[in-house]
């Protein structure tokens, strides 16, 4: 009777473990498969898409600030800050704030249409003519401009160095570094044979430039450690730019 009793508890603890096994496979089979993870953006590829989604903005809005304030130059006086709307592909408005010894903190703004560009020298002033070459940012073609320059970075020794969170979304940081006359279709005048690091934040879905900083002298007169932080905004938003009457005649 002890074998018979001893048969049958053997065959009921192998049954528990067989059921236990049997749930445990269950629970692992009801798992919910885990999310892949996000691929990493190839540089050449990035950059590529990036400067052609520049080029093809029909209008954008712009800011730009002397981000470590180390008194980057503006005509005869220190760039504050600056904003921008520019529609494509020759008109701009931009309106800079600007300090100076003589007069203290001023608002200038400046206007181009195609070969014509008038200025303020104060909110309040009359407009006066401009050359063209002498407006210190040459926004007007900022889209093939800026993919221009992205594919100097492609081509060069440019890095995706990170991740980051910009204007609410999630871009990789691209580093790389072009000499100073290298920028000369965007910012006018510049002075040769300075080595300038650029950093683009470049949206992970849109592929847009959200930021762009550029750090390092692009005029001689430039401080030690000047960074210009530039940031991009209302991409294909409508905006009308026209001359005043008094400048175009109409």
């Amino acid at each position: 009777m002890c074998k018979t009793l001893c048969r049958g508890l053997a065959v009921i603890v192998s049954l528990v473990a067989l059921l236990f096994v049997s749930a445990a496979c269950g629970e692992q089979t009801a798992a919910p498969p885990s999310t892949p993870p996000t691929p990493t953006p190839v540089l050449s590829d990035l950059l590529t898409s990036a400067g052609e989604k520049m080029a093809a903005i029909s209008s954008v809005k712009v800011g730009m600030v002397d981000e470590t304030e180390s008194g980057a130059p503006f005509f005869t006086m220190t760039l504050k800050s600056m904003e921008a709307e520019i529609k494509a592909p020759d008109r701009f408005r931009m309106i800079v704030n600007a300090e100076s010894n003589a007069f203290g903190f001023s608002e200038l703004e400046m206007l181009a249409v195609g070969d014509e560009a008038v200025m303020k020298f104060a909110k309040d002033a009359p407009w006066v003519p401009l050359p063209i070459d002498l407006v210190p940012f040459n926004f007007a073609g900022l889209g093939p401009t800026l993919r221009d320059v992205l594919f100097v970075i492609r081509d060069g020794e440019g890095v995706i160095a990170g991740s980051e969170t910009v204007t609410g979304s999630m871009t990789s940081r691209v580093e790389g570094t072009v000499l100073s006359e290298q920028l000369s279709d965007l910012i006018t005048s510049v002075d040769a044979g300075h080595e300038v690091k650029l950093t683009f934040w470049i949206d992970d879905t849109s592929h847009i430039v959200r930021q762009m900083r550029i750090a390092g002298q692009i005029f001689d007169d430039d401080g030690a450690g000047t960074t210009r932080l530039m940031t991009i905004r209302g991409i294909d938003v409508p905006v009308e730019i026209e001359l005043p009457e008094v400048v175009s005649g109409q």
